[in-house]
């Protein structure tokens, strides 16, 4: 644990053995009665080059649209207004509301976020990185970018396949964007009302069993939302983020049913295509996932449909009230028949075709695990599925695994969803020296206890501002005492999540914890968590829910055991011995 620095105290769904709670309804839109015209007009406009909210529509919207309106974000990128930014004291910027907001909303969209409350004037960078695909020399310079900056510095794997790195101070942004164009990253775009990283099979290209490599698909999603890497102000002004994915494999690594946008593989008269999910989100009031848009495109045209959807929700979608302004919500006041003619209007074809019935997607395929050893299509080459305890890595390490891609394999790593990562083509002559590798048998293991298989937990408040608890050391504290009193024979995925934003996804995990305060046995204010229970993903998938309430994270090791034991078939170790 010690190694881990932190500074406070593919997987199978599990289907629960006995009681299984009532899965929650696929939210589904309801037909709308026929929308006054009115509404259908475009609440924005495009001035100078970029998208403005009109005069009319100003009334009670929330204040992040109201720190657009004072000032365009993206003019702090593509006209280098970050340099000048950079080059001012943190005691002049706060001086002023204009100079402030910069840095606390509009850098966001750069991918920095302030992170005040606990590491006053340093910021976490969020990258681009489609599909989860990154190079050793990418993992080495973010390596060396945190180094600097000692125990404040570190990296993360998220949710969305992505590097987030730590630490980062405003004077050293405008060379750290240099040497990220010259490793071929960018962290534009991500953060705020923009587009969020595109997702991928992980094993895109590699895996014998894939339905289609997803990779240049991806590739496609991002250079078209960030203009290749310069700045696409058409995408910069949602009304809130937006999710993309595209399905490669029958295991729906990629949780099509979370993301706003995505793509369903499926052929359509002899064609190879994709049919369309969408309105997947979480958020503190409401979860919904993904439903059909009844569309399906061909392969080799998903752009357009994309920038349709997208273009529709920024034109048409409410900028009030925050916690209803996700794409779903548009969805549910139009109808679905009436967003999808919307982005039918919206289409250069003005036309959509209707999804098909030719789903290339097994439903009743047994999820495989990725950790470990398995070979690749490829004659010869194998990948390797690493463990990155709840995905926090540190500089050295970041070095580690460069060499060790390099060494071992073709230089690439790829990035999960589940916050790990899988070292593809490694030669068969190679895989017995790379499993001996110190780093591998210390650390990152191919072969993690089952428990810690499944384990996701978000930032939590080391770094997070709104994190209400501790999370990643408290995820794994917890799993390794439940291990000490119980065994399973599946894993079990348990994910953490500091607030009610649910950056940990608690809703699709088999057992969630989202962060809370509570009160203890002698009504003492303690760090506490809502508990979830029954998520699944893949083709069967429903949201969990609320297990119970306010639990003191103190409770916690016994109430995880019980779940296990009574859910999940689990067996105490005081009788698994006396059997033996």
């Amino acid at each position: 644990m010690s190694s881990l620095r932190f500074h406070t105290p593919s997987l199978p769904a599990i289907r629960p053995n006995r009681r299984r709670p009532r899965a929650a309804p696929t939210p589904t839109a309801v037909p709308a009665a026929e929308p006054d015209t009115s509404r259908l007009e475009p609440r924005v406009e495009e001035r100078d080059g970029y998208w403005v909210l009109k005069e009319k529509f100003r009334q009670g919207i929330n204040p992040q649209e109201k720190v657009k309106l004072e000032k365009e974000p993206m003019k702090l990128i593509v006209e280098r207004g970050i340099e000048e930014l950079a080059n001012t004291s943190l005691e002049e910027i706060e001086s002023s509301k204009l100079t402030k907001d910069d840095i606390d909303v509009r850098l966001k969209w750069l991918g920095l976020f302030h992170r005040r409350k606990h590491q006053y004037g340093r910021f976490m960078m969020r990258l681009k990185l489609p599909n989860g695909v990154t190079t050793s020399e990418q993992t080495r310079y973010l390596g060396e970018v945190i180094k600097k900056y000692g125990d404040q510095g570190c990296a993360d794997v998220t949710t969305r396949q992505n590097w987030q790195i730590r630490g980062v101070q405003l004077p050293d942004v405008p060379e750290i964007l240099d040497g990220l164009a010259g490793v071929g990253l960018t962290s534009l775009q991500s953060g705020m009302d923009n587009v969020r990283n595109p997702v991928g099979n992980p094993l895109a290209g590699i895996d014998p069993l894939e339905i289609v490599d997803t990779r240049p698909y991806t590739n496609l999603l991002s250079q078209f939302i960030t203009n290749n890497g310069r700045g696409n102000p058409d995408f910069t002004n949602l009304p809130r983020k937006w999710n993309v994915c595209v399905v490669g494999s029958h295991e729906l690594y990629e949780h099509p049913h979370i993301n706003d946008l995505a793509y369903m593989p499926a052929t359509k008269d002899g064609r190879f295509g994709f049919n369309i999910l969408v309105g997947g989100f979480f958020s503190p009031k409401r979860c919904a996932e993904a439903i059909p848009l009844d569309a399906w495109v061909p392969g080799d045209d998903i752009l357009p449909v994309c920038g349709a959807i997208l273009e529709a929700y920024r034109d048409l979608g409410t900028r009030g009230n925050r916690q209803k302004t996700r794409m779903m919500w548009l969805i549910d006041e139009l109808g679905i028949e009436g967003f999808r003619s919307e982005v039918e209007k919206r289409m250069p074809s003005k036309e959509l075709e209707r999804s098909s019935p030719e789903d290339l997607i097994r439903k009743d395929w047994v999820r495989r695990d990725y950790f470990g050893v398995h070979q690749q299509k490829q004659p010869g080459l194998n990948f390797v599925g690493l463990h990155i305890p709840v995905g926090r890595i540190q500089p050295e390490e970041m070095t580690k695994l460069g060499r060790i891609a390099e060494e071992y394999g073709s230089g690439e790593l790829r990035l999960t969803v589940e916050q790990n990562i899988i070292v593809p083509n490694v030669r068969d002559g190679s895989v017995e020296a790379l499993l001996k590798e110190p780093l591998l048998r210390e650390r990152f293991s191919p072969e993690p206890p089952i428990l810690m298989k499944g384990l996701v937990a978000c930032t939590g408040n080391q770094f997070c501002g709104q994190a209400i608890i501790e999370t990643k050391a408290r995820a794994l504290k917890v799993t390794e005492e439940v291990q000490k009193l119980v065994s399973v024979d599946k894993p079990v995925r348990m994910h953490w999540t500091g607030c009610p934003n649910t950056c940990g996804q608690v809703q699709v995990a088999d057992i969630g914890f989202m962060g809370c305060m509570t009160r203890d046995e002698n009504g003492k204010v303690v760090e506490g968590a809502d508990v979830f229970l029954g998520g699944r993903i893949g083709s069967d998938s429903h949201l969990a829910e609320v297990y119970k309430k306010a639990v003191p994270c103190k409770d916690l090791v016994p109430l995880v055991a019980k779940i296990l034991v009574e859910e999940f078939g689990a067996v105490p170790k005081e009788r698994e011995e006396e059997e033996d």
